[in-house]
């Protein structure tokens, strides 16, 4: 029999991305750059595996087994420590932890504090209505011209400034997000929308009790929720249609577009309207009505 040298299982190199991937990470990381002293001139720049094995606390003999795909099902301080060890970004943390057929870690809380660099954005932004909305859709920041557009949010109180709340209405609900009506274009699609960016954020911070909350009370007191709710539908609101009921300019058709940022999930929501439009003339003259500035 004519021996085959070389050949590899096609099946088992796919099932071993695991493998294939720490093993990728090891070679890139040098002992210098994860900490450890540095040595005489070596064969390889990165890692050896004994000394993977020691940063992340494992033995030798298991990260072996990790690699040629013999060791099924590590657990998630296994993976953590290897992901701390390889000095790994969050999205390859992610990544490594869903090739080991592990939901990656989540953040525990719904984030409201606005990056610095998402700041100096919104500062180039000031001649458009321009809000910032947290992962369940609590509004967390606005300019000048979106108070002069939906009216001044700070009348009411900083857990009703949500705009679930706002669409699915419960009894004990206490306080309106916007001061006039707000009018989707296809209000039973932007709804669904919404519910199903809100099942999203459900899942990347289950430990959220500000989350659970809002969820469930509309589940409870909401039967239009409840039913949107049961469909299971999972995705991001990215852009609506809205007419605008202002009790000084009248009616004012906007676009309205949500940019969400990855690491945050918070939602930057921009209003504009066609160039030349008297929609945008009417957008324009609502921006001189004076209201206040807020940096919730």
């Amino acid at each position: 029999m004519t021996p085959h040298y070389g050949r590899v299982n096609n099946a088992v190199a796919v099932e071993n991305q695991l493998g294939a991937t720490l093993r990728a990470w090891r070679d890139r990381l040098s002992p210098e750059d994860a900490g450890m002293p540095t040595q005489r001139a070596r064969r390889s720049p990165g890692l050896r595996r004994e000394e993977l094995a020691d940063l992340a606390g494992l033995s030798v003999d298991y990260v072996i087994r990790l690699e040629q795909g013999r060791a099924a099902n590590p657990s998630d301080q296994v993976v953590g420590a290897l992901a701390g060890a390889l000095r790994l970004s969050e999205a390859e943390r992610d990544h490594l932890h869903q090739l080991a057929g592990l939901r990656p870690p989540q953040d525990q809380r719904v984030i409201d504090q606005i990056p610095p660099s998402m700041r100096r954005l919104l500062a180039l932004l000031d001649t458009t209505p321009v809000a910032v909305f947290a992962a369940d859709w609590t509004l967390v920041w606005w300019n000048r011209r979106w108070a002069a557009l939906f009216g001044d949010p700070t009348h009411i109180g900083v857990e009703e400034r949500n705009l679930v709340r706002l669409r699915f209405p419960v009894a004990s609900d206490r306080g309106r997000l916007t001061s006039w009506p707000v009018i989707p274009a296809n209000a039973e699609g932007s709804d669904r929308a919404l519910v199903a960016d809100l099942r999203r954020a459900a899942a990347r911070f289950p430990d959220d009790p500000r989350v659970r909350d809002l969820v469930a009370s509309r589940v409870a007191g909401n039967p239009r929720f409840a039913a949107f709710w049961a469909e299971a539908a999972v995705g991001r609101h990215a852009e609506d249609h809205k007419t605008i009921r202002h009790p000084e300019i009248g009616e004012v058709r906007v676009d309205c577009d949500v940019l969400t940022d990855g690491d945050t999930d918070l939602k930057i929501i921009a209003y504009t309207a066609e160039p030349g439009s008297v929609d945008e003339a009417e957008l324009q003259r609502a921006g001189v009505i004076s209201t206040p500035r807020s940096d919730a």
